[in-house]
This record gives C-alpha cells, structure tokens and sequence, in this order.
C-alpha cells in the first residue's frame, strides 16, 4: 500500500507533500486497500485543464479528477499493472477553494485526496442523491480519520536509566540502583524505560535488565549491538521492543546512527530473528530519508531518529537546519509506514520543537534527566521533562 505523488506545482513544499502523501496512506488503510497503490498527481490549472480536455471532453480546469487504472491508459506510470488508479488534483483551484472557505490548503487538499480515491474505489456522486449523500459522509470519516490521527497524537516520554548505572559502576557497588530508578520515573510519569545494555557491560549488567523486565509497568526498550550474546539475551529475555544502536568500544556514550547501508544484510537478519519472537524493532539512525526506505525494506517497526546535531548546534542556523533534516526524516519515515521515534542530546531548552513534529511518538532522553535530578531529584526531574513536552502533544508540527 502506498500513494505516489508527483508535483508539478511550485507551492507544494516537501513538508506538505510528505504530509499529503501520509493522509493519503492513512486513507487507504482504513479503506483495507492494503495491497493497493495510487498515484497522485499535485499540478496546476492548465495541466487539468488539458486533463480534462483529454479524457473527459470538458473544457477548463477542474480540482480534482480520477482514472480507475483499468478505464484509460495511465498518465503517471503507463508501465504499472498494479495501480488502483489515478487522482489529478490542480492546486490552482484548490487555493481558491480554500480562500473562499476560510480553511487551510492542507485541509482542503485532504478532502480532495479523500474525494478522488472514493472515487478510484466505486462511488460516483452524479448517479444519485443518496450515493452523493454515502459518498459525502465517507468522505467525512476519511478526513476525521487523518485528522484525528494527526491531533489526538501524545507524544511519549520514555527516560534512559544508564546514567544512575554508571554512577553505581563507579564504585563497583550496587548504589544507586537503576531499578529503583526506573521505578521512580515510572511513577513520575514516564511512559518507557530505556536501557542500553553493552557489550563491555559498562553500566547496565544482565541482572539491571532482567529485573527491569519483570518491574516495568509503562514499556522496556533495550538498546543494544547486533552481537550474538546480546541478540539471545534479548531473544530469551523478550522485552517489549528492542532498538539496535551502533556501538564502539571506545566511545563514552552512542555517537551517531546505524549505518544500515553497508550493514543492511546482518541488521536484516536481527530484526528477522526478533520478529519471529515477537519482538518489535526500532533503528536508530541518522535523519536521511534513504535510511528511513532502507529501514522500511528490512522490516524494522520504528526507527528512532539521531538528535545529536541537531542539540549539538551551535548557532540558531545550524540548528534550523537540523531541524528539517530530522523533520523531514520524520515524515519520510511515517510515509513508509514506519513508527517514529528520536532522541540523543535532547535537553529541557531544545525538546519543545522536536516534541511538536507531528509524527513522532517517542522520545528518549537520559543524560538532561538524570543530571538535573541531582540538584531537584529525580521525580521533579521527570515531571519538569513532561511538562515541557505534553503541552506541544496538541500543537503539532505538520508541515503546513
């Protein structure tokens, strides 16, 4: 299932055309055309014109026309057998529209998609008042679907506990213990509890995990290397999702994503062997929409999108460009069916803007958290963190 866009009009930004294209997607689902493809094409007045010229013999432009693959010849990709068919849209005519409605392009553009594809799908309005009447209230509940999707939308926060276990290693003692941790978080109202269990074992151990499993109460992402023992000990323990991170011996803590272009076959082959146990996968990669394809080809869940340079910026330009990079990401993901997740170096003065992308679900954050709670504990730390974030949960990012 997916919608292939093709824009031919220049106020068509790409934040609007992922959008466009995850409505579209979210459309099709709740349709059950789940084996289905469109294409969509975004143009302007003269070209539906000629459109509408061509196959339909009515002159001047239209918003909105649709072409059942199977009725004529295909406009988009002739060569395509598996297409459920074909929607032209003219955003000439839809900006108009929008003006002389007093609502937004993106909105009007939703109920132009949903109009087309039910369509492609076998209403026809002009057969009847009450097929006008059906296909009007589908209508409805496609664009109440997408908007619901998008505004009802809270975006969790799930908080790392590695930093109490470093402190704990220090002293090679069992204080402070981040089980304890982890349970305190929990009660502050975090929704996940993150831990990376490395190879070296350098702060969280087997026994952290193994009681974190069986305490847990909101949700237990392990991060971890795709090595052999750390894949059967996440195998036997089952946690409820797993996110593979690049690991070096020598760094002091994760420094970028996965590199899952030369390490595409063995990522591939772990996201398998968790699959057949029920496990979820989340990447955790760099914001490319390259990676976020690859991601969606090897069968991963979620991925969870690199903020570090992002929060590493050092002037307000870097950091708008990261930004875009990590939204931009963000909606690619979503458009290949992906979950959306991010975290790395997010803080309480940068997470607001990343917390109002309108896909991501998630996000992880360790270092900011545990070490403002040395100075106000660790509960107060935790609800500072929530609070910045929930109120940006309804104030969505979406690219329009």
């Amino acid at each position: 299932m997916s919608a292939t866009i093709l824009v031919n009009h220049p106020l068509i930004t790409h934040r609007l055309e992922f959008t466009l294209r995850l409505a579209a997607n979210t459309m099709m689902q709740h349709l059950g055309l789940n084996d289905q493809n469109i294409n969509l094409l975004l143009t302007t007045d003269p070209e539906l014109a000629e459109l509408n010229q061509t196959f339909r013999k009515k002159s001047g432009p239209t918003n909105v026309l649709s072409f059942p693959f199977q009725s004529t010849e295909s406009f988009l990709l002739p060569d395509n057998l598996e297409e459920l068919g074909e929607i032209a849209i003219s955003v000439d005519t839809a900006i108009r529209e929008s003006q002389d409605l007093k609502i937004r392009l993106q909105d009007r553009l939703y109920w132009l998609i949903a109009h087309g594809l039910l369509h492609l799908t076998g209403y026809d309005h002009e057969r009847s008042a009450q097929e006008a009447n059906d296909m009007s209230k589908s209508e409805q509940e496609l664009i109440n679907r997408v908007t619901k999707l998008r505004s009802d939308h809270m975006t969790h926060l799930a908080i790392n506990v590695d930093h109490v276990a470093t402190i704990r290693q220090a002293r090679g003692i069992t204080e402070p213990d981040p089980v304890t941790a982890a349970a305190i978080c929990e009660l502050a109202g975090a929704e996940g509890i993150v831990v990376h269990l490395r190879e070296d074992r350098r702060h969280i151990q087997d026994r952290d995990v193994t009681l974190l499993k069986e305490t847990v109460q909101t949700k237990l992402n392990l991060e971890m290397g795709a090595a052999k023992d750390i894949i059967n000990f996440a195998l036997n323990l089952k946690p409820d999702m797993v996110t593979l991170v690049p690991e070096k011996r020598q760094e002091l803590t994760t420094e970028g994503g996965l590199d899952i272009v030369k390490q595409k076959k063995k990522i591939a082959k772990t996201i398998e062997k968790m699959t057949a146990k029920n496990i979820p996968v989340s990447l955790f990669v760099d914001p490319s929409p390259t990676h976020m394809k690859i991601a969606a080809e090897i069968g991963a869940t979620f991925v969870e999108l690199h903020t570090g340079r992002y929060a590493d910026a050092t002037d307000e330009i870097m950091m708008d460009h990261e930004f875009e990079l990590i939204n931009t990401a963000a909606e690619a993901a979503s458009s290949y069916g992906l979950r959306v997740n991010a975290g790395h170096g997010l803080n309480y003065t940068n997470v607001q803007r990343i917390a109002a992308i309108d896909v991501v679900e998630e996000l992880s954050i360790g270092h900011a958290i545990i070490s403002r709670s040395v100075f106000s504990g660790l509960e107060q730390a935790v609800r500072d963190m929530a609070a910045l974030i929930r109120p940006y949960s309804h104030l969505r990012y979406d690219g329009s």
